[in-house]
């Protein structure tokens, strides 16, 4: 029997009962690992995603292990949408431990949506970000929050002056870029959090390159078939192995000692530098909540308290 992910995370032993957490992106691939691991450490569970058949699945295996589990319909590229996951989740709880920025996609053609921003940088960034700050006074102290990156970062530079162009980025430029953002936006969080002296700790996560994870189905033609048989060529991951890299920034003492750090193979490495920079993680977060046409979450932290990159 393949190895559990909270096993390979080696977080077997964390007692979660009591706890909440909110999985985005959990009906299926790495986010339905990641939420079913956390029910049998003893969370509740909102799970969440498109497919309300999928969800209903995943709650149902959920209950299966005893969690109190929900699923709340969602799609990233309505910014109605995530209040609507903000809200269904602030009536639900009564606050929250675990928030996972799991959701994401690559989309095979360019179109804008919400505000009119470009689809995957929509769902990958300006939606985790919109549903971070409205869950911002909901998570409790010791709460984590965790954003799924990816190595696809190191091949974007910080340019914001296309997200409104629908044919100014490829698919993979754009996929590129929201990962950037994420990575920017999870260090900057925590750079916010920390000055506003709340106990909240935010790191981001490459969960591996995983065929399983569903991911396949947005590229084009025979890309997305070879990427479902790629799985068989050695230093691809499974789902259990990306749910697990999640696991152990979620869960694992280490994580919990620090703040703002990018995970990959479940230690924190060095992101590229241009996710280093500060000043362009400040800019994304203004750009990103001009966009949105909310204030800004949480003021800028001061400079001499900014923690060094």
């Amino acid at each position: 029997m393949p190895a559990r992910p909270e096993t390979l995370a080696d977080v077997s032993a964390p007692n979660c009962s009591g706890q909440t957490a909110l999985v985005t992106g959990s009906t299926n691939g790495i986010g339905r690992a990641a939420a079913l691991a956390l029910g049998r450490l003893g969370a509740d569970v909102i799970v969440h995603g498109r497919d309300a058949e999928a969800g209903e699945s995943v709650v149902d295996a959920l209950e299966a292990t005893g969690a109190d589990a929900r699923f709340v319909q969602a799609d990233f590229a309505d910014p109605d949408a995530v209040r609507h996951l903000a809200a269904a989740t602030r009536e639900w709880t009564g606050g929250l431990d675990l928030l996972i920025n799991n959701a994401g996609g690559l989309f095979r053609e360019g179109r804008l949506v919400g505000p009119g921003v470009e689809q995957t940088f929509h769902v990958n960034h300006l939606a985790p970000y919109l549903l971070t700050a409205e869950l911002l006074d909901h998570l409790r102290d010791g709460a984590r929050v965790v954003t799924t990156a990816s190595e696809a970062h190191r091949g974007a530079s910080f340019d914001l002056s296309r997200i409104q162009d629908a044919e100014g980025l490829s698919g993979m430029g754009a996929y590129s870029l929201s990962k950037l953002a994420n990575v920017l936006f999870a260090a900057e969080l925590a750079r916010r959090l920390d000055a506003a002296g709340r106990a909240v700790v935010s790191h981001s996560v490459h969960p591996g390159f995983v065929p399983g994870s569903k991911f396949g189905r947005f590229l084009p033609g025979l890309l997305a078939s070879l990427f479902q048989w790629i799985g068989v060529v050695p230093g691809t991951s499974s789902v259990a192995d990306g749910a697990a890299e999640i696991l152990t920034v979620a869960l694992s003492d280490e994580a919990g000692a620090d703040s703002g750090r990018y995970y990959s193979g479940q230690q924190p490495v060095s992101p590229a530098p241009d996710a280093r920079d500060p000043d362009a993680a400040r800019r994304l977060w203004r750009r990103s909540a001009d966009l949105l046409g909310i204030d800004e979450p949480l003021p800028a932290a001061d400079d001499a308290r900014r923690r060094p990159s």
